[in-house]
């Protein structure tokens, strides 16, 4: 497991995290007319696209819940998923002068960049409030776990970029591979039909895929009626910690040669 010197140097340079977080939300949003509301508009774009083709044209079920809402809460989920991951190479690359003179965990920088994406995960989250009041959607007690789900994903997503940002770093190639891999993400992904719609066949080979049982969960949690998969949560959990274990410790591992390489 994670030892307690790593943490503890973690802890020492708790405010350079928070100093690159900063940067990287100052740097994203720098000169940009709608500023943070870019966290809204790119999921809110991408769900009236997503209902009028797969909700109006193709017809696919949303569990009795309206589509639109049915695919926003998915897809502010993907959203930071899919904004960390893709940024994981850049983190390391884009600050290789840093790198090279000065001593401090490498682990900071890929975790910076999935702590500035927090912002966009919150005020996207934020446009769920008026709009689950506008389809008259009243959660019941089980949203007390979304925020369960929610540092799940946290985990996997910072897990994954972890990994990533290493891989890059020693082998190039992996940063051309990560959009198309980002892509077919969101199709193996729930997030423009529910699981139930996966054959019962492949229901096994789903619960691989983290993100399936976050965003079947969260969506559990959000519409009263629709039925949480236990199993399918606790696997996606269970992956989500040891994504995030693993890739640390990975991590780690090969920082020490990222000054000779990078």
């Amino acid at each position: 497991m994670v030892n307690k010197r790593c943490l503890s140097e973690l802890w020492r340079y708790r405010e350079l995290l928070y100093f690159l977080a900063w940067r990287d939300i100052k740097v994203r949003y720098k000169q940009a007319a709608l500023g943070a509301g870019w966290a809204i508009l790119q999921p809110l774009l991408t769900m009236i696209v997503f209902t009028l083709f797969f909700g109006k044209l193709v017809g696919v079920p949303s569990n009795g819940v309206p589509y639109p809402l049915f695919a926003y809460c998915a897809l502010v989920l993907w959203t930071y998923f899919s904004g960390v991951v893709g940024q994981a190479g850049q983190s390391m690359l884009g600050n290789t002068n840093l790198i090279t003179k000065v001593y401090f965990p490498r682990v900071v920088m890929p975790a910076s960049n999935a702590l500035s994406g927090l912002l966009d995960l919150a005020i996207g989250l934020s446009l769920l409030v008026p709009m689950l009041a506008y389809y008259r959607v009243q959660p019941g007690w089980s949203l007390l776990w979304a925020p369960v789900l929610l540092l799940g994903l946290i985990l996997f997503t910072t897990g994954t970029s972890l990994i990533l940002s290493a891989l890059i770093v020693r082998f190039r190639d992996v940063k051309y591979t990560v959009p198309f891999v980002i892509q077919l993400g969101l199709f193996i992904t729930p997030v423009i039909y529910p699981t139930s719609l996966i054959p019962r066949r492949f229901q096994a080979l789903a619960a691989l895929n983290p993100l399936a049982g976050i965003v079947d969960g969260f969506r559990a949690c959000l519409f009263p009626g629709t039925r949480l998969d236990p199993m399918l949560t606790a696997v996606s959990l269970t992956l989500c910690v040891l994504v995030f274990v693993g890739g640390f410790l990975y991590f780690r591992r090969a920082e020490r040669f990222f000054a000779d390489i990078i």
